[in-house]
């Protein structure tokens, strides 16, 4: 499912590497966490895994396909149909209602939008009956799983999260942690989650571990 090779990458004028990971792998269907303090580059690593930055030197494999070789074009067409990437600020759109947040996975990506697959994808999620509503209307646990229900929504091989139990106490950590772990398996995708908070440790314990150091230098 996703194998890395030699990886390093520097942000445009940046003098220091900001990431390097010399070798990392994960199965189908397995879990991964990547560890590590503020600016050590996982939500860099999250770009690269989804095609949103592009390798500069190494190699990254996912699904079998060289993200290398990739156009832009074919990039988001690719992620499309790949990756469900659920973001630390989980940018929901508020003027649309749940179903058509789900709805925007599909044109976003050339798809046809399936209004029966959004509300399949909310009911698994105990959301079925928040459908017509609005972002603001729910609660943040409901705007998370939302937002998870968008990143599932064109089946996806690959389940990328950033930072997900961010400012959350232990019992809603873990409750998001199962959550993820369940949608995971039921749409048989990997799981690769980034974050710095160890209690992720503890409730993935069968998970690889992909640990990142901070590489830059602090400028002036």
């Amino acid at each position: 499912m996703l194998q890395i090779s030699g990886l390093t990458y520097r942000y445009p004028n940046a003098t220091d590497i900001q990431l390097s990971v010399p070798a990392f792998s994960l199965d189908k269907g397995e879990h991964a966490i990547i560890i590590g303090p503020s600016g050590c580059g996982k939500s860099t690593l999250l770009h690269l895994l989804a095609a949103i930055l592009s390798p500069q030197q190494g190699k990254v494999h996912v699904a079998g396909v060289d993200l290398r070789t990739l156009s832009p074009r074919v990039a988001d067409a690719w992620r499309g149909s790949t990756v469900g990437f659920l973001p630390q600020k989980l940018a929901l759109v508020p003027s649309l209602t749940v179903g058509e947040n789900l709805l925007v996975a599909a044109y976003a990506n050339g798809r046809t939008a399936d209004a029966g697959r959004a509300g399949d994808v909310l009911r698994a999620l105990g959301l079925g009956e928040k459908i017509n509503a609005k972002p603001h209307q729910l609660s943040q646990g409901q705007q998370q799983r939302v937002a998870i229900a968008r990143a599932l929504f064109n089946r996806p091989a690959l389940l990328l999260a950033d930072e997900p139990t961010a400012n959350l106490d232990d019992d809603a950590c873990a409750a998001v942690i199962d959550l993820l772990k369940a949608q995971a398996r039921d749409n048989g995708a990997s799981l690769v989650i980034a974050t710095h908070d160890a209690r992720v440790l503890t409730a993935l314990p069968a998970a690889k571990v992909l640990r990142l150091e901070r590489l830059a230098r602090e400028t002036a």
